[in-house]
């Protein structure tokens, strides 16, 4: 455990407490700007390369009455941006808007040209991808060969060479200028629907009062924190903006529908909350069905309709639990009798496969295997079943890119991945059966070669030692207001000795504990999920943890939410 070096700066204000002003410093937000960023400083969308060719595309396409089909992608950032997409382009005047979006098993990733096909009974003039297509060079080839213009927006990282599009807006473009490279694939969205309103309103296009685009931001706020990218001043602003609305009883139908069934209060709605509620409620769709269904509770705009595809949501998610906890076990179980083989430490990477295994879900699984070996994981399973071709999903550590590992590997054995993309923390594949051994292989190498050995020494970076009197619900409920928290700005984390009173074990797995600081006779309520190891906690314990309110008990009372426990 490492405690985060402190960086004291004066001039906040008087209504920020020592706690979170700490708190902020640690995370290089110096002032309140940083701290807590607002709308107004957010960046300029025309720094974006590519925006004024794709506002053009636009407009004309409103001008002349176009269909518009906006194509999404089967995760949440991709469901959120389609129905930002959708929403958007309707709000500003476009009234053919439809959304498509592909089936993970039938069509695989992004604009494929089997999609394309499909796509035609739509009879489309213009196809907007969201959250994909700077890879998909095959299926926009198809498009522009039926005669459809094609606008790529996207934050994935590009090849050696662009796609064959009309327009592209990527702020990961080689040469872009936009200073946040972190964009979620709705906030590129969100971007293009803001320079396009601002070109409409320049030409005296809008009706007044002009189209309040912010309705949108409780979408760009679900899918950014549900992609993983880091949290920016940009995106926390974003995000932020955002989360007020779904606070406020604002939110779109469908969200809110998906909070209320996630058992969650929007009033006290965190960003963790979307992470480890909304959002897979809304993935599973992705994962085991069709995204389709989330999209479209995403587009309602009546409230029973929301809650009943809400619902069905639910069920899907609960199915998509227990077959992710069946892979989970069989990949632990793998790695064991592998250790056991071997007789040796774990490999610097990791690569499962099982021909049982669900496609959709493999993610899921290459994310748990690598938080708890903390090596970079490549997941795979069968595109469909029985298939010879597999598609994998691939999972990494801090500080090791892994969409760049896939790049190397396929640049030092052409033809062994059939096509890749991603970011620097999670990436996706696909290959022939007959290439796995080989691809692993060669991933092993470029991963021993790119990895530094520091970064195999997990650490845990803790925000300090509360006091006595800090832990109260007071500070509690400031720490949950004063987000939002997420990857770049991850949530306070303390640590500290305090004396175990009581433990029980819950469900077989977890370690219900009541603890007492040593500073403070009241005991304190603390659990540590998936904490129960077999033997007994000594009696005094060193632990990180979060602070958080208890809303189960209700009134002021706190908990701790303990992240490591070892003997003092």
């Amino acid at each position: 455990m490492v405690r985060r070096a402190s960086t004291p700066s004066s001039g906040w204000p008087a209504q920020v407490p020592p706690l979170l002003q700490r708190i902020y410093s640690n995370r290089g937000a110096l002032d309140i700007d940083a701290a807590q960023p607002r709308l107004a400083g957010l960046l300029a969308p025309d720094l974006l390369s590519g925006i004024d060719t794709a506002v053009t595309l636009l407009l004309d396409a409103i001008q002349q009455d176009l269909r518009i089909v906006v194509v999404g992608d089967f995760d949440c950032d991709g469901a959120t941006a389609c129905a930002v997409g959708v929403r958007g382009l309707r709000m500003l005047g476009a009234r053919q808007v439809s959304a498509a979006v592909p089936n993970r098993l039938l069509h695989g990733y992004g604009l494929s040209p089997g999609l394309v096909e499909e796509l035609a009974a739509l009879q489309p003039q213009l196809l907007v991808t969201v959250d994909h297509g700077i890879a998909c060079h095959a299926g926009i080839a198809a498009a522009k060969a039926k005669g459809w213009q094609v606008l790529v927006t996207d934050h994935h990282l590009p090849g050696d060479a662009l796609p064959p599009a009309d327009a592209i807006v990527n702020p990961n473009q080689h040469g872009d200028l936009f200073p946040s490279k972190v964009l979620a694939g709705v906030g590129v969205m969100f971007y293009v629907l803001l320079a396009l309103r601002a070109r409409l309103r320049r030409d005296g296009l809008l009706q007044d009062p002009a189209p309040d685009l912010a309705q949108l931001l409780d979408l760009v706020a679900v899918g950014t924190v549900a992609d993983l990218v880091p949290l920016d001043v940009n995106n926390r602003a974003l995000v932020s903006a955002g989360l007020r609305r779904l606070r406020g009883g604002q939110g779109n139908p469908g969200l809110q529908a998906l909070i209320q069934i996630a058992g969650r209060q929007a009033q006290q709605l965190t960003a963790s909350d979307i992470g480890y509620a909304v959002a897979p409620r809304l993935n599973a769709a992705g994962r085991l069905e069709d995204m389709a269904l989330g999209i479209e509770c995403l587009l309602t705009d009546d409230a029973t309709q929301a809650m009943e595809m809400a619902e069905l949501l639910n069920g899907i998610n609960a199915e998509r639990r227990g077959v992710q906890q069946q892979m989970v076990d069989e990949a632990e179980a793998a790695l064991a009798i592998l250790a056991l083989q071997d007789n040796a430490e774990v490999a610097l990477a990791i690569c499962l496969f099982d021909p049982d295994w669900h496609p959709g879900v493999v993610g899921l699984v290459a994310s748990k295997i690598k938080e708890k070996m903390h090596r970079p994981v490549v997941a795979f399973a069968p595109s469909e079943p029985g298939s010879q071709s597999l598609r994998g999903s691939a999972r990494s550590i801090p500080g090791f890119h892994i969409r760049d590992a896939l790049a190397a590997v396929d640049s030092r054995h052409p033809g062994l991945i059939d096509k890749f993309g991603g970011h620097a923390m999670a990436a996706g594949l696909s290959l022939p059966l007959h290439h796995r051994a080989l691809f692993e292989q060669a991933f092993i190498e470029v991963v021993g070669q790119m990895l530094q050995p520091e970064q195999l020494q997990q650490q845990l970076l803790s925000d300090g030692e509360l006091a006595a009197d800090e832990l109260d619900f007071v500070h509690a409920q400031s720490l949950r207001s004063a987000g939002p928290w997420g990857q770049g700005f991850p949530e306070p984390l303390f640590d500290g000795i305090f004396q175990v009173l009581r433990w029980n074990v819950l469900k077989e797995r977890h370690l219900k504990l009541s603890l007492r600081h040593p500073d403070c006779g009241e005991p304190i309520n603390a659990i540590h999920f998936g904490g129960w190891t077999g033997d007994a906690p000594a009696s005094r314990v060193h632990i990180a943890y979060r602070l958080v309110t208890d809303d189960y008990r209700g009134g002021s009372a706190i908990q701790l939410i303990v992240e490591h426990c070892s003997n003092a």
